[in-house]
């Protein structure tokens, strides 16, 4: 099959809108997850969310929806507990992730039959998106983007200084337990893309590489999108060519392209240093 033959394919013009949905969201939510280092509360959240996709799958239930209520409420649970636990902080992160973990396992062990499909949350299937969960996503891409929009300034502040924030009257704690609600809310909709156990690599890797060349919140956010889309449509490419895994060749190529551009990066500065010394 030729390139614009598959091009022509429903399946994977539906792959590349999701892509793209998920671009848009990614490049938000992992701007806002590595400024605030919210890495770890992010792998919780994203571990957390198989208890909403076992959930599901018990009740016979659209699993994005379910994963999506799931997953909101166990954000709201871990930001609630590690606002008044602050010192045990690691700890309880990783209770309620071993915990949503187990109770997706659970659900799952008491669902009658074997469901094949299971096997897509947990590593993506980006070729398998429906049309109904194109329009789930382009829905949260609405809601976030909005979201951020309209409270840019003061996400802007309690970013970056969450102590003056507080000084000028904005409600830290409320848009810190927004942001986690927008985390859970992205995890669901990138799950499909490359599935739980690779969604922190595309959450984070697009800003650890955007930036290096960005001096704003709002550019980072951009850049990032660009990058998760490269990553996507590469990922997509070496999936076609060698007959691989989706998700796992989408973070493969985000991984082999950090470490090129990092890579170079660091040659070019060594260099840079040799010649400003030599001269």
């Amino acid at each position: 099959m030729t390139l614009t033959e598959l091009l022509q394919q429903n399946f994977m013009q539906h792959a590349l809108l999701a892509s793209l949905l998920v671009s848009v969201t990614c490049g938000v939510i992992g701007a806002l997850v590595v400024v605030n280092r919210l890495t770890f509360m992010a792998g919780g959240i994203a571990h957390t969310a198989y208890g909403g996709v076992g959930l599901a799958f018990f009740l016979g239930a659209p699993v994005l929806p379910t994963a999506g209520a799931f997953t909101a409420g166990a954000a709201m649970l871990l930001g609630t507990l590690t606002l008044k636990k602050r010192e045990r902080t690691d700890t309880l992160i990783g209770v309620i992730w071993a915990a949503g973990m187990a109770f997706g396992i659970i659900m799952i062990n008491l669902t009658p039959g074997y469901n094949v499909g299971l096997m897509s949350y947990l590593f993506g299937s980006i070729l398998t998106v429906p049309a109904s969960d194109l329009w789930l996503m382009l829905g949260i891409d609405v809601v976030i983007v909005s979201l951020t929009l309209y409270f840019y300034r003061d996400i802007l502040s309690f970013s970056f200084d969450p102590d003056f924030a507080r000084s000028r009257g904005i409600p830290v704690q409320w848009l810190y337990f927004m942001i986690l609600i927008m985390v859970a809310e992205a995890v669901v909709m990138m799950i499909q893309v490359v599935g739980l156990i690779l969604v922190i690599a595309l959450l984070t890797l697009p800003p650890y590489l955007a930036e290096r060349h960005t001096k704003s919140l709002a550019g980072l956010m951009v850049a990032s999108g660009i990058w998760s889309f490269v990553f996507c449509l590469g990922g997509l490419w070496v999936a076609y060519q060698f007959d691989l895994s989706s998700g796992a060749s989408i973070i493969a190529t985000a991984c082999t392209l950090y470490l090129a551009v990092a890579g170079g990066q660091k040659l070019w500065n060594l260099i840079s240093r040799q010649e400003k010394t030599a001269a």
